[in-house]
């Protein structure tokens, strides 16, 4: 499976081919230079059979997916890492999605899932102090006019004042700030649903507050749009790709921060082509 994609063939393929040309030249070479060699028909058996073991052996291995794709530009000055992993572990500044109406409760599931990137967020960052994170949110959307608001009959679960799609309330301090971004918008009955429209806007929003308070430190991101917000028409590596050419095209305007990192869920690997990837880093 590995190797079923027509990137991952032709990788293989070339390499393997390229590393049994250079080996079988070389013996020929060596062959011609001490004729004095004698080889039987087994020994030449042997040693076709070894080339073409060792010659597959070194294209795996080139053609192996990584769990590290890296690109370091040079105009401008900044580098792309996606990589496999936990996006909490990443001392740096982090991006993290809600909904327009910034709920926060996790009561049953119900509003916000405990499983995702926001509800791993609220327990592993704030301990789950809804409290103090809804303070602190108000705090940072204070300059921020809501749209409009949901009556209570309307929405009874959650909160009830919507905000536009873009908007960026930042937490945290300036060691390690957390970019939350209303990225989708929730239904009253409590389904969050996105689109790339509102992935872009978001985007954009994110690396213009990151350009303005992050002091160009690094910036981790999740896949957003992957799970619960229902982008249904891009796969996890499409949006994946989506965030790189959102962030270089952004970052040619003026720099964002030294460099970004797009944390790849492990559970997501297997989903993601990461030879893919690379060939797509390698085009930006």
């Amino acid at each position: 499976m590995l190797f079923g994609t027509q990137r991952g063939f032709s990788l293989l393929s070339r390499n393997a081919l390229g590393a049994f040309g250079l080996a079988s030249g070389l013996l020929q070479v060596m062959l011609a230079l001490w004729a004095s060699i004698k080889l039987t028909s087994h020994d030449r058996w042997v040693l076709l059979l070894s080339l073409l073991g060792l010659s597959l052996m070194f294209g795996v291995i080139r053609a192996w997916p990584r769990r590290v794709a890296i690109r370091e530009f040079d105009n401008p000055d900044i580098a792309v890492r996606v990589m496999v992993g936990d996006l909490f572990e990443q001392q740096t500044h982090l991006v993290i999605g809600f909904n327009d109406l910034f709920d926060t409760d996790t009561t049953n599931n119900v509003v916000i899932s405990q499983t995702s990137v926001q509800g791993q967020f609220q327990d592993k960052v704030y301990g789950n102090d809804l409290v103090r994170l809804d303070a602190e949110l108000a705090t940072a959307l204070a300059s921020r006019l809501a749209t409009e608001s949901e009556d209570p009959t309307a929405k009874s679960v959650g909160k009830r004042d919507r905000y536009p799609i873009g908007t960026v309330a930042v937490l945290g301090d300036p060691a390690r700030h957390f970019f939350c971004v209303a990225y989708s918008k929730m239904g009253n009955n409590l389904i969050a649903s996105s689109n790339v429209d509102f992935l872009w806007q978001s985007l954009g929003a994110v690396w213009e507050a990151v350009y303005l308070q992050g002091q160009r430190k690094e910036v981790s991101i999740p896949i957003v749009g992957s799970e619960l917000a229902r982008v249904a028409c891009l796969n996890r590596e499409s949006l994946l790709k989506m965030v790189l050419l959102s962030f270089v095209a952004r970052s040619r305007q003026s720099v964002v921060c030294k460099q970004l990192t797009i944390v790849i869920h492990p559970k997501d690997y297997y989903h993601i082509n990461m030879l893919e990837v690379e060939a797509f880093l390698r085009t930006l």
